[in-house]
């Protein structure tokens, strides 16, 4: 973009410019004219001041001198010439009363006749001569507005110069920071124009200090959970190392196959919290087919540990506008946790259909099961990155909830826990549907 003094001074310049040649051609004109005017009121008022001179043909009773631009001529009621100022100019025999323009051989006069008692008098001006003086003086009323240009445009220079000097100030200030320096900006710097944008500015140092201290935590936390599995996996090693017979090498192997799974699940899970708090593209899809993809995967899991996994109600035309991964993440992640927690014989049911709310139609994606389900009082701590409810039977990373607020957050949608009808949990996921009309991507790739 280009620089914003530039802009403003060759906005400036055009207008002052534009201002000047017009005030300039209009004072030129006016003064013209004016002064065309005068030169009339001279013929007239010398025309006036020979009424009284007495003329005798033949004979010359007004004198001319050199450089006298004007012409004199004087008839009597019978039309003979009685004086004649400037016999060698050329002029029409014909007198015609008031001013008029005559064309000779000579070029164009501006003429002035008036008839008094005993005779006809005409003044006659070249309009070359008259032209010229007019022109002079318009030119030198026009010469000061001409000079005050340059002027006008260097006190503009350092007037804008002045203005944008809290910017300049404001860029020192932004450009003197390191990348750890999230503090607000001062309000002090800028004018009251660009105070919105120190607020917007000072809002999003505010959001990135806090996704920066959430990024922080969060690789803290993930390093101290990592240990876990990482020293289990040593003492695996270990333990495979000194077993005694192929019973317990085949026994540690086992321990370390397990071990290892678990390590990679977190991991799995760290990669999918991480990609699903960054902005994604969303598409409009539909959501159906995500769902069914995500039970036809889970279903060997559900029937391995003895569960009834189905799907009681699903809409097969409900669309929303979101990422088809995450959501399949945050699918994969619901059914997951009801098929880890939930006992040997019991059910898991996920239904999908459209509801209104809040005068809108919106998606619902509920999952439940008949597991130990959730106290209240720990509904909203089970959101947390590496929570694990004390006691619990599942061999967890406690990241699945937490990727499936992630994803909740990043596409609109409400995530709420209560107890199931079958007696377990019961997870509800409320999205937006697409907006009618937009364009339908497949969700399966």
């Amino acid at each position: 973009m280009s620089s914003l003094r530039r802009q403003l001074m060759l906005m400036l310049l055009g207008g002052m410019a534009l201002v000047i040649a017009v005030a300039a051609a209009l004072a030129f004109h006016r003064t013209r004219n004016e002064a065309n005017e005068l030169f009339d009121y001279q013929l007239r008022q010398l025309a006036l001041s020979v009424v009284n001179q007495t003329f005798i043909p033949g004979r010359s009773s007004l004198r001319t001198t050199a450089g006298f631009d004007f012409v004199i001529q004087v008839w009597d009621p019978d039309g003979v010439q009685l004086y004649y100022s400037h016999p060698h100019r050329v002029l029409p025999a014909q007198v015609q009363l008031g001013y008029a323009i005559a064309a000779t051989s000579e070029g164009d006069w501006r003429t002035y006749a008036v008839a008094v008692p005993g005779k006809v008098i005409q003044i006659a001006q070249p309009m070359q001569t008259r032209n010229r003086l007019a022109l002079n003086t318009a030119w030198r009323t026009t010469v000061p507005l001409l000079i005050a240009l340059p002027l006008l445009l260097l006190g503009a220079w350092w007037v804008i110069g002045r203005a944008l000097r809290p910017l300049e100030a404001l860029r020192r200030e932004v450009a003197a920071r390191t990348p750890d320096a999230l503090a607000p900006l001062p309000a002090n710097l800028a004018p009251d124009e660009v105070q919105p944008l120190i607020d917007e500015t000072n809002r999003l140092l505010l959001r990135l200090g806090d996704a920066l201290a959430a990024q922080r935590a969060f690789t803290a936390n993930a390093a101290h959970e990592l240990r876990t599995p990482l020293a289990a996996l040593q003492l695996q090693l270990a333990s495979l190392e000194r077993a005694p017979d192929d019973a317990g090498r085949a026994a540690a192997i086992a321990e370390l196959k397990a071990g290892l799974a678990r390590a990679g699940h977190m991991l799995n899970q760290l990669l999918t919290l991480a990609r699903n708090e960054t902005a994604s593209e969303h598409t409009v899809l539909v959501l159906a087919p995500v769902v069914t993809a995500v039970l036809a995967e889970q279903a060997p899991l559900a029937i391995a540990a003895g569960l009834d996994l189905g799907a009681t109600d699903i809409d097969p035309e409900l669309q929303v506008l979101g990422d088809a991964d995450a959501l399949r993440s945050l699918v994969a992640n619901l059914v997951g946790n009801a098929i880890r927690y939930t006992p040997s014989g019991g059910r898991i049911d996920v239904a999908l259909r459209r509801i209104d709310a809040d005068g809108e139609g919106r998606a619902q994606l509920t999952v439940a099961d008949s597991g130990p389900g959730i106290p209240e009082a720990e509904r909203e701590q089970v959101f947390q990155r590496f929570y694990r409810r004390p006691g619990s039977a599942g061999a967890g990373s406690g990241l699945g909830l937490a990727i499936v607020r992630a994803v909740a957050e990043a596409h609109r949608a409400k995530v709420s826990l209560r107890a199931s009808p079958l007696g377990g949990l019961l997870v509800t996921v409320v999205l937006p549907q697409a907006p009618h009309g937009a364009t339908q991507r497949s969700p399966i790739q």
